[in-house]
């Protein structure tokens, strides 16, 4: 009998915990899934492919849609935190306006920032959580939504990603770039910049950090694509670099980055975790490693601590 599939993001996104875990999940569907994540494929295929690939594939594969809703570590109420939506400029961006999610440490402040920027689907609610996690940690955290010109994000990550490919790419860089000046500005600011993000904003963290020289004192890439070699100069930020073990197309690039930030002086540390996917700092699906996302979380929070204080 054919395996049955459930093609509504809504359904999937948000129901109950998956039963399997990481140890229960074939590398090759978690292969799938990188290639879905990067909207290589669509839905329907991945789900095709992973019924095909091995005994209870699909299976595999819906458990790895994330479950937001039980990945929360952080309540909006708690209060340790205050967090709101502010809108801002962004001259040059795709609209010239932007949207984040705000979250500020209990306190008068000011307080040293940090930005945290999104996977290539919007602002969900895991990014919304590590903001306010950041922000339990006495950072001043601002997790801006590339899709605010366009909506917002949609409420799944299916759509996300489909509005968030058809952005101009250099426009959204732009409105990142823009929420980072608006973060280090913030009366509440006490001047010094952090990034961090994760994947497409893994990317973009490395990006800032070159682009934005001196106003920015120090960067966590979550497994995400290098800076150009030739901007790798303009990189001032203290590097904290995080990758995952199976992670071929991201890791393949670390050695001729490596080189250049040799070549250029770069302060940098960098760790691979063993065993881990990419995203494996994402609790919201089983491809997230507890111990692993806990460890590179807290050496986040320290390189944090050391290099904004």
């Amino acid at each position: 009998m054919a395996e049955q599939w459930n093609d509504d993001p809504s359904t999937l996104e948000s129901g109950a915990p998956p039963a399997l875990t990481q140890a229960d999940i074939d590398q090759r569907v978690f292969d799938l899934y990188d290639e879905y994540c990067h909207g290589r494929i669509d839905r329907r295929e991945f789900f095709r492919r992973a019924a095909v690939v091995t005994v209870g594939g699909l299976a595999m594969a819906q458990a790895l849609l994330p479950r937001y809703a039980q990945a929360q570590t952080i309540s909006f109420t708690d209060p340790r935190i205050k967090a709101t939506y502010v809108s801002y400029p962004s001259p040059g961006g795709s609209s010239g306006t932007m949207r984040g999610y705000l979250v500020q440490p209990a306190g008068q402040g000011p307080f040293p920032t940090v930005l945290v920027i999104h996977e290539n689907r919007g602002l969900n609610p895991y990014v919304e959580d590590v903001a306010r996690r950041a922000a339990t940690d006495g950072f001043l955290a601002l997790a801006p939504d590339g899709l605010s010109p366009v909506g917002g994000y949609p409420g799944n990550d299916d759509d996300g990603r489909t509005l968030q490919s058809g952005l101009d790419q250099g426009k959204l860089r732009t409105d990142m770039a823009n929420s980072a000046k608006f973060l280090k500005a913030h009366a509440l600011s006490s001047g010094k910049l952090g990034v961090t993000g994760f994947c497409w904003g893994g990317s973009t963290t490395n990006f800032l950090a070159a682009s934005l020289g001196a106003d920015v004192q120090a960067a966590v890439p979550f497994y995400g694509a290098a800076a150009e070699t030739a901007a790798v100069p303009a990189i001032k930020a203290a590097l904290l670099v995080q990758y995952a073990e199976n992670d071929e197309r991201i890791n393949a690039m670390w050695p001729a980055y490596e080189a250049a930030l040799k070549a250029a002086g770069v302060r940098y540390e960098m760790h691979t975790y063993p065993g881990t996917q990419h995203g494996f700092h994402n609790n919201s699906t089983p491809r997230y490693q507890e111990a692993a996302a806990k460890l590179a979380w807290d050496r986040t929070i320290a390189h944090f601590k050391k290099h904004l204080a």
